[in-house]
């Protein structure tokens, strides 16, 4: 990937969570758990929209491509960790911890993009109901979707492919779980700090731009449900948006204190554990929020889980 001439780095050491044998081993175990979990649920959510046909609506495909995200997005950092948990050289290639880099990214900010196509269908669904079928057509889900992950993968392909092409000659170890930008620039022989700036600028620009939108849309939709006039309809609207609005505070309260707010204060040890919530333990926590107050979806669960295929009625 990195053809410069000095460049003599072939592999990067990812220090973990460095520590006792035993401790390693705990490590290990917790985040298999955490593994096997997350894909389970999210795996359970994919069959359960692909089955039921009750839940062939945009709000649930919009929630069975989150779930095919967030499988990909643990899965491009996880097993790697859990490798050089047992490894005694916790070692990663060049090529390989830089297509890590691109693809925790990628995946990172098709996921914002995602919350806000997610926001929007309930904006439209609360706000606009009269219109919402003829608005929210099954074309229009589509294109949403492959926009999200056209522009996801889009989005930072540059910038990373210019830090790829940065001189690496040496020392070679990372201080963390992954291959973030930060740790790499700082291994960097030859900085070049305008890159690493348009690089933050892009990441919080995207994070700031995504969430502004959601929290506005939101704020409509908080509007629209005061004004409906029965309980058990703000009860309804408040259900269905409730757990959209638990899982945009998790990822992006994290997100923003990793890659908006100024962050050479905090401690590597606390970047790791920022980094972890929202890369390991907010998707295995999706499809419990998902599921916990909303009907439909835990009877379909109910279902997939107890092996029942839900056939249409004729």
């Amino acid at each position: 990937m990195n053809k410069s001439g000095i460049s003599t780095v072939t592999q990067f050491v990812l220090l973990g969570f460095p520590g006792p044998w035993k401790i390693q081993i705990i490590l290990f175990s917790l985040i298999l758990l955490v593994y096997v979990l997350t894909l389970t649920g999210n795996m359970a959510i994919i069959c359960a929209v692909r089955w039921d046909h009750r839940l062939h609506t945009p709000m649930y495909v919009l929630l069975a491509n989150f779930s095919f995200l967030e499988i990909w997005y643990v899965t491009c950092t996880v097993p790697n960790m859990l490798v050089n948990f047992l490894s005694k050289t916790k070692t990663i290639s060049f090529s390989g911890c830089f297509t890590q880099f691109y693809f925790f990214f990628s995946l990172g900010t098709t996921e914002c993009f995602f919350l806000c196509v997610m926001a929007y269908d309930r904006y439209l669904a609360i706000c606009r109901p009269l219109h919402y079928a003829s608005i929210m057509t099954g074309q229009l889900c589509v294109i949403l979707v492959c926009l999200c992950w056209f522009i996801g993968f889009l989005g930072h392909a540059i910038t990373i492919f210019f830090i790829s092409q940065l001189p690496f000659c040496g020392p070679n170890i990372i201080d963390h779980f992954l291959c973030d930008v930060d740790p790499l620039m700082a291994l960097s022989c030859a900085p070049t700090p305008i890159i690493e700036h348009v690089f933050h600028f892009m990441s919080s620009l995207i994070i700031i731009l995504t969430i502004l939108y959601i929290l506005g849309s939101y704020a409509l939709v908080l509007r629209a449900v005061l004004q409906v006039p029965s309980s058990a309809g703000r009860q309804k609207a408040f259900s269905t948006c409730g757990s959209h609005l638990v899982v945009v505070s998790l990822f992006y309260g994290t997100i923003m204190v990793m890659y908006v707010s100024p962050t050479s204060g905090n401690s590597v040890a606390m970047h790791k554990i920022i980094t972890l919530i929202y890369s390991v333990v907010t998707p295995v926590l999706n499809p419990l929020i998902y599921s916990l107050r909303n009907r439909e979806m835990k009877f379909a669960l109910r279902q997939v889980i107890c092996g029942i295929r839900i056939i249409q009625p004729s």
